[in-house]
């Protein structure tokens, strides 16, 4: 971290605060109340919630912010997990004994659609004094100060990573009391980020002057290429839901076809469009193929999508232009712009939702 870019963006933070003391103290009653909220969410409280209930906690992370219709989110949540498991492993990540790094993968694992700024932001909440908050202006801060080896994606913060990420938080959070912020916390870090960092060079989706390379999908190890490929999967679900589809993920299409993601739409009384996309990590393109290949063999699909790295984009390409009937239907779309125009729609919504122009439970 360069520390003469972290004091002189907190120079400019408590210049800020002097400026617009109201502001400042508005956000901290908001702190306060934020961690008293979940804070009150005792282990017991968590292992006893009802579908009711975790709609109300989930619905106060700003993680959601990016789903103007919360419920629908929160229900495919329940749909995918069940309430047995979100009870148990939200109770577990929250209150467990395990190191943190621990708790994080584990939920990872096994919590569908729960992601590294949902988790991060309860953790925050209920441990700000240990936990760090983590999403895409917090990577951008960190990024701006300098700090090497800091996850851009999803499939990256892995529990180890975010445990560094921690210790991270806590140097700047050790600045900022040294300043003159006595109360401060990794909640108050974050507020810092937004506030402080505000005006610095970086891309508000994540780009920055320096890159790392793309990642081989099919050189990553068998646990991190599932990982990786469910992570992207998810995503094209995501980015269908925002561009005004029904997006469903591992689908049946035609016999013998269960697909990773479609993209559903019902044109009046005419009937479906749906639109196919498979993932490839690593492994044989003879699955994808074929698979694909079945899935036209439901009229209503009207196109197929191959998601993968450049180097398996053009293998599949080859792969598919000797296969009659799919050749001039298959399209091919890079991973690392799909991770980019989820960023980019996850910006434009969460932009949107805090005009508030649909009220929440409309």
């Amino acid at each position: 971290m360069n520390d003469k870019i972290l004091k002189e963006s907190i120079h400019r933070y408590t210049v800020w605060i002097k400026h617009h003391r109201a502001e400042f103290e508005e956000a901290r009653a908001e702190r306060a109340e934020r961690k008293a909220f979940f804070q009150s969410w005792t282990c017991d409280r968590l292992l006893a919630m009802d579908e009711d209930a975790y709609l109300e906690f989930m619905s106060k992370l700003w993680a959601l912010r990016m789903w103007g219709n919360k419920p629908h989110i929160v229900n495919y949540i329940i749909e995918r997990n069940g309430m047995d498991t979100l009870r148990s492993e939200l109770a577990e990540l929250v209150w467990g004994t395990a190191p943190v790094a621990d708790r994080w993968d584990r939920c990872r694992a096994n919590v569908k659609n729960m992601g590294p700024a949902q988790m991060s932001e309860i953790l925050c909440h209920v441990h700000p004094d240990d936990c760090l908050l983590w999403n895409k202006r917090v990577y951008n801060g960190l990024v701006a100060l300098g700090v090497e080896d800091v996850p851009r994606h999803d499939y990256q913060q892995t529990g180890a990573r975010y445990a560094k990420l921690c210790e991270v938080g806590q140097q700047i959070c050790d600045a900022l009391v040294e300043a003159g912020l006595r109360d401060a916390d990794l909640l108050t870090v974050d507020y810092f980020i937004w506030q402080g960092l505000e005006g610095k060079d970086v891309h508000p989706f994540g780009k920055h002057a320096t890159q790392p390379p793309k990642e081989t999908l099919d050189e990553a190890p068998p646990e991190q290429a599932e990982f990786i490929h469910n992570d992207i999967r998810d995503k094209v679900r995501d980015i269908g839901e925002w561009l005004g589809f029904h997006g469903e993920i591992e689908k049946k299409v035609a016999d013998g076809s269960q697909v990773d993601t479609v993209w559903e739409a019902t044109i009046g009384n005419m009937g479906r469009v749906i639109y196919v996309f498979e993932v490839q990590t690593k492994g044989s393109l003879d699955s994808l193929i074929l698979n694909l290949l079945k899935s036209l063999n439901n009229p209503a699909v009207q196109g197929v999508v191959a998601v993968s790295d450049e180097p398996q984009i053009e293998k599949i390409k080859k792969h598919a232009a000797a296969v009659k009937g799919l050749a001039d239907k298959l399209v091919c779309w890079d991973y690392e712009d799909v991770l980019q125009v989820h960023e980019s729609l996850q910006h434009v919504n969460e932009s949107i939702n805090k005009l508030g122009l649909v009220p929440d439970g409309f």
